[in-house]
């Protein structure tokens, strides 16, 4: 019966973690069923949360094996001061225990022999009773060191503080939107559905097709057009673990950290397979190495290496990686079995900016509003430009509201003329990418925006 309960206590400890009263009671009823050993790391993360905690201090020194810590005592207010002279003190007898009015430690004239406290293994022991020292042997394999903290500076097998070269950590996020929540992308998804996400669900032809779970795709087009939020998506669709890259995380100035940083990352997503690794601005990561200088053609070097699995299997780790730019990414990163399917990532249609507008007034006061003509008249638009003239229609009824006094909601003729004075950001991306698509398409890798572009008959 007391196994039933304690499993049902850590069963309910493990959907709630930050639960301290229900950790601590775990630990208690760890303790006295003898099992002192588990009672340690409940009470060492709790220690962790709350180190004040007298309880749990007192319950760390049950599942070791020690006394008891005492409370703190309380302080009381001093006694008014008597006129009669007083009485030297009597000599302490080794068994009685300390009179409340003793002082609280030796005073500067006493001998070491008064002052000194029993020794251990780990050298004196502190007032509470406890040696730590030997406790940290004792149940050093039982309790791994929660922090990790370098005897020196030295490189090696150590830790630099100076340069960072520790284990990172990097964020690892559990995504709460999925492809549902993303307008339009029809062909987007589509290939999503084909590369990656119908094998996961289909285990068993994944295994007769032969259909491994890795592989990369490179999102391009336009800024603000959702390829930050449609790999979010894709994590949340999965249910996977997602983890996003930027190029602060791994560049370093020092030489062959930035390598590490890059391998870290990679690490950390095999072990937290099926993982989403969104790799942004992947131009500025893995830049065509015939432009870059030699500290910068490493890190693409490693990239590749990673991209490959040579070290470790990337099985369960779907790349993600966006850009403005796909014409200034390595050729060697775009090759089969790396990033090897691209996808142009438009501006959002009609219906798409519809929803996109409807989900930026959700909070807003609003009065007949037509979201179709609005998004009629937005043809063009990125999804941040869409969020950029609700924020400019929502400025116009708060200046009138402060001129006039009343509180007025936003109207269709704030949202038109916000779209008058909000131009698309996506023109200036498009002039450019027509010269890419007329000049520069040998391999056909850019024939989906060419065929875009003379849709739009941009010239």
């Amino acid at each position: 019966m007391s196994d039933a309960l304690i499993n049902s206590l850590a069963a309910a400890v493990q959907a709630q973690p930050d639960d301290l009263p229900l950790r601590l009671h775990l630990a208690e009823m760890l303790v006295a069923a003898g099992r002192g050993a588990e009672a340690i790391g409940h009470v060492a993360q709790a220690l962790a949360q709350d180190p004040a905690n007298v309880g749990a201090q007192q319950l760390m020194a049950r599942a070791l094996g020690n006394p008891v810590p005492p409370s703190p005592p309380v302080p009381t207010a001093p006694s008014a001061p008597s006129s009669a002279p007083a009485s030297p003190p009597a000599p302490a007898s080794p068994s009685a225990p300390a009179s409340p009015s003793a002082p609280a430690f030796p005073s500067e004239t006493a001998s070491p022999s008064e002052t000194a406290s029993p020794s251990g293994p780990g050298g004196p022991i502190p007032p509470s009773g406890i040696d730590w020292a030997a406790m940290e042997q004792q149940f050093g394999d039982v309790v791994p060191p929660r922090f990790s903290r370098p005897e020196s500076s030295s490189s090696g097998d150590g830790v630099d503080p100076v340069r960072g070269h520790a284990d990172r950590s990097f964020d690892v996020e559990r995504s709460g939107v999925t492809l549902a929540d993303v307008g339009g992308m029809a062909d987007v998804k589509k290939r999503l559905e084909v590369s990656f996400l119908g094998p996961l669900r289909n285990p068993k032809l994944r295994t007769l097709f032969g259909k491994s779970l890795r592989g990369g795709l490179l999102l391009y087009g336009p800024p603000g057009c959702g390829k930050t939020f449609l790999a979010r998506a894709v994590a949340g669709e999965m249910g996977a673990s997602f983890i996003s890259l930027s190029i602060t995380d791994v560049l370093n100035m020092w030489i062959g950290s930035s390598e590490r940083n890059l391998h870290d990352l990679f690490e950390s997503a095999r072990g937290h397979a099926p993982c989403v690794l969104f790799l942004d601005e992947i131009d500025a990561l893995g830049h065509k190495r015939s432009q870059l200088q030699s500290s910068m053609r490493t890190v693409v070097n490693q990239l590749l290496t990673e991209l490959d699995g040579v070290d470790g299997g990337n099985d369960g780790v779907f790349v993600l990686a966006a850009t403005n730019a796909p014409w200034d990414v390595d050729a060697a990163l775009r090759r089969p079995g790396r990033l090897d399917r691209t996808v142009l990532v438009l501006p959002p249609d009609g219906p798409a900016r519809a929803a996109i507008l409807e989900y930026h007034l959700r909070d807003r006061p609003v009065a007949g509003i037509d979201l179709d003509a609005v998004a009629a008249a937005t043809d063009h638009y990125s999804g941040a430009d869409l969020a950029h003239l609700c924020e400019t229609a929502a400025e116009y009824a708060m200046r009138d509201s402060i001129a006039t006094g009343e509180v007025r909601m936003i109207s269709q003729a704030d949202m038109l003329a916000a779209a008058r004075e909000v131009r698309p950001s996506t023109d200036s991306w498009f002039a450019t990418a027509r010269n890419v698509a007329m000049f520069a398409n040998e391999s056909g890798e850019y024939d989906d925006l060419a065929a875009y572009l003379k849709k739009r008959k941009i010239r």
